[in-house]
């Protein structure tokens, strides 16, 4: 949808209207633009697309904060640039090894099936210990099989919001495990 307003004009009239048409039209302007510099930061499409997805969240649910010191759009890279500098540096502190490696590590190790079955035994009961959400999302991850898009569409979340509930759970499940193999 083409407009002849210009990028201010389009964030005054929503703010004052909330229709979303002005949004949209903001959105259809910068989105390409908004994903090409995910991609300069993490040349990867799935997490461009993600981190785009995101910022424009964040714009929107900000466009009555938007002061007008600035162009739009130059309001928008700098909110695009520091969001996926804050993603390095979580990306940096967040140790993302899959749980499994972890594991599978400690169990080839291990010649002896009564000491593999006991670990899988203590595995399980890590993940027993869990709340139901995050039993559900590790089975739809590790025994579903199903990919992080297939468990955002039928959980309604967004795939980094999967992506991080997943970390987190099996963050808790290493944690559960180390603080149990210092005892």
């Amino acid at each position: 949808m083409k407009s002849p307003l210009n990028d201010e004009e389009l964030v005054r009239l929503y703010v004052d209207t909330h229709q979303s048409d002005y949004f949209n039209i903001l959105y259809e302007r910068y989105v390409t633009k908004v994903y090409n510099r995910c991609m300069s930061f993490f040349k990867d499409h799935e997490t461009a697309q993600d981190l785009t997805q995101d910022i424009f969240v964040r714009v929107f649910t900000r466009l009555d904060n938007f002061q007008q010191r600035a162009a739009f759009s130059t309001w928008l890279y700098s909110i695009s640039y520091n969001y996926c500098m804050d993603h390095i540096r979580t990306g940096k502190r967040l140790n993302t090894m899959p749980l499994e490696s972890e594991f599978a590590d400690e169990v080839a190790d291990s010649d002896d099936s009564s000491t593999l079955h006991a670990r899988l035994q203590q595995l399980s009961q890590f993940v027993d210990d869990l709340p139901q959400f995050e039993r559900n999302l590790l089975s739809m991850k590790y025994e579903q099989g199903k990919n992080v898009q297939e468990i955002s569409e039928e959980l309604k979340l967004s795939e980094s919001a999967v992506k991080m509930r997943l970390k987190r759970t099996r963050d808790k499940v290493r944690e559960l495990h180390t603080r149990r193999a210092r005892l």
